[in-house]
């Protein structure tokens, strides 16, 4: 059983995919980044310096300044300013991996276009070819 493991989880495709779970998670946590650090400030800025990691309904009463605020004193929330960041971060994602994919798409066209050569005749129709025009030289 032992060894049968050890054959499933060093198949090729079981590696890839362990690589590839691996760096997606990275590459979310730079969308992350991305969204929160680069992208949100300014729209935050062009909405009057708002954070949206600030927008949110206490559903428990009470009014608070901000979400930690909130948060801190044990209040319930519903916090529709994360899930726009979130949605926001999906959308990202979604369109480097429509990129990523259309240029791969263009790179497995190209190669598919690419004509192969044509083979070469056997040895054996070059010999006749060369016998014929030896014989058609010497009339």
């Amino acid at each position: 059983m032992l060894k049968e493991f050890k054959e499933f989880a060093m198949r090729g495709n079981v590696l890839d995919m362990a690589v590839g779970i691996i760096i997606g998670a990275a590459f979310g946590t730079i969308v992350k980044s991305l969204v929160d650090d680069v992208i949100m400030p300014p729209i935050g800025l062009l909405l009057g310096g708002v954070d949206f990691t600030d927008f949110f309904i206490t559903l428990s009463g009470g009014d608070y300044a901000t979400l930690a605020a909130a948060k801190e004193a044990g209040a319930v929330t519903l916090n529709y300013g994360a899930f726009i960041n979130t949605i926001i971060s999906f959308l990202i994602v979604a369109f480097a991996v429509f990129l990523l994919i259309k240029q791969m798409n263009r790179v497995i066209k190209k190669e598919e276009a690419a004509p192969a050569a044509p083979p070469a005749p056997p040895r054996e129709e070059v010999l006749l070819e060369e016998i014929r025009d030896i014989l058609k030289n010497q009339k």
